[in-house]
């Protein structure tokens, strides 16, 4: 199936699901003769609906250009107010917006009342919503009832998995940023109660359980339409779970992790040649290393969220615009000094040092001056041939969000082992790594390393080249405990221009204050108020 149609049925999906979640006074007669009854008593209807659940990942809401919101307050959308929350508060970027709430990430000193804190929340909790209202209205005993039979039941079983998957990614990003999260399933009550608070152990293990019941249920890996999951993304998912659970649990899993990301290298993918190929307007044809994407559309799907942010926020300056293939800058995001450095002596031979530094300052000494510190240029809304995005306006973006890549399950496989994983080999490992730097010096192995230098210090700056600004770098520095403490500064970590230390209960963010006073059975995060 083209990927368009897909696209054009998250869209529809959006007023389906919608309509079908929707409660209504029991004196008035609907407003729609589209209910829940209805929609789900005809097969034809089921992948729209299954396509909101991916559309709210990419999407704020109904209506083009983000109208007509979700949710309401500040509503970046899912992945840009992930991507803020999980890059802002790193090395990796700062903004020049003077918006309240965005800030205060940067300067290491955000609050339970932050917006955008609160915003992602309420957007990760609405992902789990959609899927549980598929979920709950195509069980065998719905599909009965309904009079779905045949090939339509097992097809809607694989929608089922896909559904299930999607939960269980946002389960995933709600134990990574903030720990413990209310936790409801298809099989709680539809209409207001008051959810019980999971604890990040309990959803850790309900993520795993959730993905090892569905590995079989999906598609075989890379056989699945543009952009819906496989059994591949189900088994990312588990090694990025595994990679991470000694921070999550605390207990480690890094055998299991070793475990899936071979299942995930045996699959048939292979390594983009070109590394700036994977983010430019066409990266929909990179299938070959690309596991999951979050799909844009610059006709089709026009949001500010996502890659539309991600290619307009860093360009100001002197940048020609022509070439990202955009309307004009948004003069807001730039890096650090140390992630520039993390390239010193490779600058002009890695293909991934993406910087512009002309009437830049490689220091930053004022946060709102978009002249201090260096955008990068990894993300264009033109195609690996030149041309620009399908927008004549130039000013929504075709470049897809890849969630997972085969690179990353070379460089977890290569962590795992070093972090005493059994299952794997460090030769293995060189091997792996050295995979992802020949790619990155094109083609050449001058960037080679050896057994020697592969250490954890290594890893960490590694996974800064190859995924800088892809949204890993919050959960990585964590892991490497180099986010809180002294281990590891930064400029303006904690406030102050030459970095300094913040608390470690900082290591998730707080339960927003308005879910607290909403909801009596949820507690706060250590540390917060």
């Amino acid at each position: 199936m083209k990927i368009n149609y897909i696209k054009t049925l998250i869209l529809s999906g959006a007023t389906l699901l919608m309509l079908s979640s929707c409660t209504k006074d029991l004196d008035r007669k609907p407003f729609y003769d589209v209910t829940s009854a209805s929609v789900y008593t005809d097969f034809k209807n089921y992948k729209s609906v299954l396509a909101k659940c991916y559309g709210a990942l990419a999407l704020t809401g109904q209506g083009s250009g983000d109208g007509n919101p979700d949710i309401g307050g500040v509503d970046v959308g899912y992945i840009r107010g992930w991507w803020q929350m999980q890059e802002l508060t790193t090395d990796e970027a700062v903004i020049a917006w003077n918006d309240n709430y965005l800030l205060p990430l940067h300067q290491s000193d955000w609050t339970s009342q932050n917006l955008l804190i609160g915003a992602m929340y309420n957007r990760i909790m609405l992902q789990i919503m959609y899927s549980n209202e598929f979920l709950r209205n195509t069980t065998d005993e719905k599909l009965a009832a309904n009079g779905i039979t045949g090939a339509d039941v097992e097809t809607t079983h694989e929608f089922r998995a896909e559904a299930r998957f999607l939960r269980a990614f946002a389960y995933w990003h709600g134990i990574d940023m903030y720990g413990k999260m209310p936790f409801i399933t298809e099989n709680d009550p539809v209409g207001a109660f008051f959810p019980k608070q999971g604890s990040r152990t309990e959803l850790f293990n309900y993520i795993e359980s959730e993905l090892k019941a569905i590995e079989n249920e999906l598609p075989e890996p890379r056989t699945n339409e543009y952009p819906r999951v496989d059994r591949a993304a189900a088994w990312m998912l588990l090694a990025k779970l595994y990679l991470n659970a000694a921070v999550y649990t605390g207990t480690a899993r890094y055998t299991d992790a070793i475990t899936y990301c071979t299942k995930i290298i045996n699959a048939g993918y292979s390594l983009e040649p070109t590394y700036q190929n994977l983010f430019l307007a066409d990266n929909n044809l990179r299938t070959n290393e690309i596991i999951f994407t979050i799909p844009a559309d610059a006709v089709n799907m026009k949001t500010y969220n996502g890659t539309t942010y991600l290619v307009h926020a860093p360009v100001g300056g002197n940048m020609d615009v022509k070439t990202f293939g955009i309307d004009g800058g948004w003069y807001g995001l730039r890096t650090t000094r140390p992630v520039v450095e993390q390239f010193a002596g490779t600058y002009t031979t890695d293909s991934r040092a993406l910087f512009h530094s002309s009437g830049q300052n490689i220091d930053i000494t004022t946060i709102s001056n978009f002249a201090d510190g260096y955008p990068i240029t990894k993300w264009k809304n033109v195609t690996s041939t030149g041309a620009p995005g399908s927008d004549p306006a130039k000013v929504f973006v075709d470049t897809d969000f890849p969630m997972f890549r085969l690179s990353d399950a070379y460089l977890m496989y290569a962590e795992a082992v070093l972090r005493g994983g059994t299952g794997g080999s460090a030769a293995q490992a060189i091997e792996y790594v050295n995979l992802v730097r020949t790619r990155a010096f094109k083609g050449n192995t001058a960037g080679n390393i050896t057994a020697g230098q592969l250490t954890l210090d290594f890893m960490i700056q590694e996974r800064g080249r190859e995924f800088m600004w892809e949204g890993q770098r919050r959960t990585d520095l964590i892991r490497f405990k180099k986010f809180s403490g002294s281990a590891y500064m930064w400029p303006w970590k904690g406030n102050v221009k030459e970095g300094k230390s913040f608390e470690e209960y900082r290591d998730v963010f707080p339960v927003p204050l308005s879910d607290l006073v909403a909801n009596p059975n949820l507690t706060q995060n250590t540390g917060y108020n």
